[in-house]
């Protein structure tokens, strides 16, 4: 196999990037802060997230696609930090806007095409509900 990107993926690809109103609410609520927390740290290791390459073929169409779904994904963010006590009262679309940024990219490669992909359900809910739908 080739090093060199050839083969993709009939997706595109997000990722939701915190911002500053973000990293200051973690650093309001958390019971038990992390010394010297920035930005940067926050922004480690982000959640990718594939979309429909038909629907998401621009960055404003999967901007447009995020928002629509944008209660899911803000959940989905805080929940990797705190669990809902510790959530604010109130969520809003415009407040998931000055929080995140929407990061598009619209060719993904796959540098493993002799290795199938993989789905994992991350979802534990018990009703079976997905957090994204």
């Amino acid at each position: 196999m080739s090093d060199y990107p050839r083969f993709t993926v009939n997706r595109a690809l997000v990722t939701i990037v915190p911002e500053q109103p973000f990293l200051d609410w973690i650093q309001a609520v958390d019971p038990e802060p992390v010394p010297n927390l920035t930005l940067e740290h926050v922004r480690e290791d982000q959640s990718v997230f594939l979309l429909p390459e038909e629907i998401a073929d621009t960055a404003d169409n999967a901007r447009h696609w995020v928002e629509k779904r944008w209660r899911g994904f803000f959940e989905f963010m805080l929940a990797e930090w705190f669990d809902e006590s510790l959530w604010p009262e109130q969520l809003s679309l415009q407040m998931f806007r000055d929080w995140f940024s929407v990061h598009y990219h619209s060719t993904v490669f796959d540098m493993v095409p002799d290795i199938p992909l993989m789905h994992d359900d991350m979802d534990d809910d018990e009703d079976g509900e997905e957090l994204l739908h």
